[in-house]
């Protein structure tokens, strides 16, 4: 199944009840386990949607919003989860943003 017609299930498959549950993300992984997609139904104190830097990108013909690889750093980088400032470290690194 091409990436357009998995993202448009994923879609479909995710409820209100998720979205608006106790979590403020939530993720879906199709059966076969080749994607992940992370919805922020909300973020918090620290930041807020309209300050986010987000850029469209084409997902095999479905363009989707994301934040941009710096914003996902300085959103994971403060928090006090362990396996988000591990994520925030390999962005780091991957993208070279020393001293942020």
């Amino acid at each position: 199944m091409q990436a357009n017609a998995r993202a448009r299930a994923a879609a479909r498959e995710i409820t209100a009840d998720d979205l608006l549950g106790d979590y403020p993300a939530v993720q879906y992984v199709p059966p076969d386990g080749s994607f992940h997609i992370d919805i922020l139904t909300r973020l918090g104190d620290a930041f807020r949607f309209e300050d986010l830097e987000a850029e469209r990108v084409d997902f095999d013909g479905l363009e989707v919003s994301v934040v941009t690889p710096r914003m996902l750093y300085r959103m994971k980088q403060g928090t006090v989860r362990l396996r988000d400032r591990a994520d925030a470290d390999r962005l780091r690194q991957r993208f070279g943003f020393e001293g942020e």
